[in-house]
C-alpha cells in the first residue's frame, strides 16, 4: 500500500494542544481518516510504532496505510524500524485489538 503521509512543514517536538492537532491536515497522521498518531518528528514516529496496537475502531486497511505511513515517516526521521509488516507490531498486546483477531 502507497503511504499517504507528507513530511510536516515545520517539526513539532513534544505533546501537541487541541488547537495544534486539529490544524494538522490528515496526511501529518499515521492513521489519516481517524486522525490518530500524527508522525511529525523521530519521537512521535516512536510513539506511534509503540502504540500502533492501542489504536482502536480501524479497520486492517488502514492498518496497513498507518504502516506505511510510520515507514515512510521514520525513514524520512532516521528512525530504525525492524518491523516489515503491521502484524508484527503488537504481537503480544497490551490491550484488546480486534484488528489483529480477524487477521
Amino acid at each position: 500500500m502507497e503511504s499517504t503521509w507528507e513530511p510536516p512543514l515545520s517539526e513539532h517536538h513534544g505533546r501537541l494542544d487541541a488547537q495544534a492537532l486539529r490544524a494538522l491536515p490528515d496526511s501529518a497522521f499515521a492513521f489519516p481518516r481517524a486522525r490518530k498518531e500524527p508522525l511529525l518528528d523521530p519521537s512521535h514516529v516512536r510513539n506511534a510504532i509503540a502504540r500502533f496496537d492501542q489504536v482502536k475502531d480501524v479497520s486492517n486497511d488502514e492498518r496497513e496505510l498507518a504502516f506505511a505511513n510510520i515507514k515512510k515517516a521514520a525513514e524520512y526521521f532516521g528512525v530504525d524500524i525492524k518491523e516489515t509488516d503491521w502484524r508484527q507490531l503488537g504481537s503480544r498486546p497490551h490491550t484488546p485489538n480486534s484488528a489483529q483477531e480477524r487477521s
